[in-house]
Order: structure tokens, then sequence, then C-alpha cells
């Protein structure tokens, strides 16, 4: 990645490292407070279930993705902080089957007091990012601001009978991971300077490498639904794809990727606030084995900055999807299935 400017970037962000969303019981419970929109039949996804992205249909073979996504630094150099936010949204048009197209930059930044060149570093980041991605830049917005914030509003395309969204799984599949988490606590870690160069590289890599080679690759197999898995968590995501789908889930926990000291950093407190509330609103949820302690129930959970996916294909695809995925370099897995038992729960085993 191109040296930018060294700045301590993450010390303007007052979410600590993980970039979190609000927690997912106080979102619905404001959304629920909400008058109900006027139905319209051309909405073919929209808040009713906890999806990635909207989408619309335009017209009987035409129907746009639209999602938005921004958040306060996870690394300090603003390059990267471009790219991993730019990866970050532009994930949730592949998460629902999507080509994405055009985007609009928001950016919120303390023009009086960071160096224009940091933001400029940021921007280019995000543009080279959406190169990569074949998205173009159509415009955004700026504000001034005490806290550095930057992301997209991001529109893809999608043949409405091929959106895939996260409430279709099929009790029987196999459920695919395409990157490994811990995401939340490394960047946590980093604000407390207790990460290598080395190792600051590595999980920046991961944040801003792109879903679209795991969205291609999938796009011939049965794949029945699909969510990336972000600021909720692995389980959190999960548990919207079993209660939206109507089946339960089983994971490995042994199955499931993590990244390297993960594990060491979390044991020494390095948990963001945003993985302990993921926790906390799944735990009901969720049957965890008795040998598994509360570090690694939090890992499960841990709040993750521009995820893999979380594929539910037909059991009998995933190994061969599997191969396709390794072979096209993505860091894939198989972590576990859905079934017709404890429907919309998940056990840990």
């Amino acid at each position: 990645m191109p040296n930018a400017q060294p700045i301590k970037l993450t010390s303007f962000s007052s979410k600590g490292g993980c970039g979190c969303k609000i927690g997912p019981g106080d979102l619905t419970q404001v959304i629920r407070s909400l008058p109900a929109p006027t139905p319209d039949p051309n909405l073919l996804v929209g808040i009713d279930t906890s999806d990635d992205a909207g989408v619309y249909k335009l017209t009987d073979n035409l129907a746009i993705v639209q999602t938005v996504d921004f958040f306060t630094p996870i690394v300090d150099d603003p390059y990267s902080f471009g790219q991993v936010a730019a990866a970050n949204a532009i994930s949730d048009i592949y998460a629902m089957g999507g080509k994405p197209l055009t985007a609009l930059n928001i950016v919120a930044f303390p023009i009086k007091t960071l160096d224009k060149q940091v933001l400029a570093d940021i921007m280019r980041g995000a543009g080279d990012k959406m190169q990569e991605a074949g998205v173009t830049l159509v415009g955004g917005h700026s504000i001034d601001d005490n806290e550095p914030k930057f992301g997209l509003a991001v529109t893809g395309l999608v043949h409405p009978n091929k959106v895939r969204t996260n409430a279709s799984s099929v009790a029987g599949d196999k459920l695919i991971l395409t990157k490994p988490i811990g995401v939340g606590i490394l960047t946590t870690s980093i604000k407390k300077d207790k990460l290598s160069a080395d190792e600051i590289q590595r999980v920046t890599e991961v944040m801003a490498t792109l879903n679209k080679k795991a969205a291609e690759t999938m796009e011939p197999y049965d794949v029945h639904a699909c969510t990336d898995v972000t600021g909720f968590g692995l389980l959190g995501h999960a548990l919207e794809m079993a209660k939206g789908s109507g089946v339960g889930i089983r994971i490995n926990a042994k199955d499931v990727p993590i990244l390297p000291r993960v594990r060491e950093l979390a044991e020494d407190g390095f948990v963001p606030g945003g993985t302990k509330n993921n926790f906390a609103h799944v735990q009901d949820s969720i049957t965890f084995p008795e040998h598994l302690d509360q570090v690694g129930q939090w890992i499960l959970c841990d709040a993750v900055t521009s995820g893999g996916l979380l594929i539910s294909v037909e059991g009998g695809q995933a190994e061969e999807l599997l191969s396709k995925l390794k072979q096209s370099g993505v860091e894939a897995a198989i972590i576990g299935e859905t079934v017709t038992d404890h429907p919309g729960r998940i056990v840990v085993q």
C-alpha cells in the first residue's frame, strides 16, 4: 500500500477501534417506533428484514441495490483507512448478489485541525479501491466535524430474480465464511499500540480486500442466502439469517478462521464495547458448549469492519464452491450448516 502522511488518526476516534454500528437491539427499537412506510410493490428488499442493502425493481429485468456505510478511523494510515471504508461500503452490494456501479463520498473532517493532505489521502485510497471494484465516483458531500468519518453511498444493479437476501436460507445448506474474524479486537489493539507493523498490515489487508472475487465465484452455485459479516459480528449476522429464514444454524467453533493473536489480545482486555454489546444482544438465542469460555464467545461475536461473506449454499455444492474460492485466493472455510432443529436459534459446537 502507498505510504500516506503518518498521523495517529485513530486518536481522533471516540469509538475506540471497531468503528461499530449502533447496537442491533437499539436500532431495532428505533425503527419499530417509526411509522410504517407506504407499501411499494417495486420494493423487493426494504427494512422488513435485516438485510445488507435495499433493492428496488425498475423493470422486470433490472433492479437497483442501494446501501450506505461510514465510520471513524480504525487504522492510522489515511490511505488505508480510505481503502477499508470503501471496501466495507461496497461489500453490501456483493452480499445482495449485485454488481456495484456508482458511489458518493460521505466526509466528516476537522478541516481546521488536520492537514488537508490527510483527507486527500483518505479519498485517494477510497478512489483506488473503487477503481478496483469497477465503481464510478459520481459526487459526495462533506461537513466540518471534530471527529473524522468517511464512507460511501453505493448503488449497484441486480436482476430481480437473482437477489440474494439473508432471509432465504434452506435447511441442509452449508455455511461458508470468506474472511477470518477478530478484526474488532485487533483494531482496538491498534489504538493501544499493541500490534506490530506486520500485524497491522495483515489486518488492514483483510479489511481492504474486496468481496468481489467471492461474489463472482459463488454466482453460478445454488446460494440460497448471503450476508456480509460486519458490525454485528459473525453470530449476530448468522442469527439474522436464522431468524429471517426460519432455520436453525449450527456453527463449528473450531472451523471458524480467526486472525493471529486475537485470543491473546482478548484475554488481555482489548475487547471493544461493540463486541460485548453484540454478545449481550444474541446470547439468549445461542447455545454455547460448556468448554467455550467467555473470551471464546466474545470472539465469535466480535464486531467486524469490512468482513467476509457468510454464504448459505446447497449442501452438496459446498465443497466444490470452497475449492473454487480458495483457488481464487479467498480465505474461505466451511463453518457450519443450517438445520430444521431449533429454528431462529444458533447452536455452537
